[in-house]
Parts: C-alpha cells; sequence; structure tokens
C-alpha cells in the first residue's frame, strides 16, 4: 500500500510517501497499522484514550473514507493528521 502523509506526519515517517506491507480491511486497521510501522505517528493520530483522533481524514484512492470503510491492499490512503491549535 502507498500511503502519503500530511504536516507533521512527514517528521513522523521521513517522508511524504511511504510503502506499507498491508493486506487490507478497514481504514481504521490501515492507520493501526502506519502506526506500527512509524510509532512517532501515533501521537498524530490518536487521542490519550488510544482512539484515532476525530480530526483525522483520510482517503481511500482519492475518495474521504471513514474509519470503518474498506481499504483494498493496493490502495492509494492519504493521510492529514489531527490539527491542533485553533
Amino acid at each position: 500500500m502507498e500511503i502519503t502523509v500530511y504536516g507533521p506526519l512527514r517528521s513522523a515517517t521521513g517522508d511524504k510517501r511511504v510503502s506499507l506491507d498491508f493486506e487490507g480491511g478497514t481504514v481504521r486497521e490501515a492507520i493501526e497499522a502506519l502506526a506500527a510501522a512509524y510509532p512517532r505517528a501515533e501521537g498524530h493520530l490518536y487521542r490519550p484514550d488510544g482512539t484515532i483522533a476525530p480530526s483525522v481524514r483520510v482517503a481511500v484512492d482519492g475518495e474521504s473514507a471513514d474509519l470503518d470503510d474498506e481499504c483494498p491492499a493496493d490502495a492509494g490512503l492519504s493521510v492529514h493528521p489531527a490539527m491542533r491549535g485553533g
């Protein structure tokens, strides 16, 4: 799976685009796999209680997706991390 990350996630992954071994599943599972592969990304994706932050935005093959939507193994994923400030 090819993942494009935005904002502060780039510092966690080291690049704007990364490849990830993912066998397919839900968007939530893809985010979990991203966080497992890049532990520094957790703080940008998860709330302190361990749930994915509601402001995290994800697109699968260019289409906005919810966490429980299907995410094929060969999909292109875009991840916009939780935003802070105001």
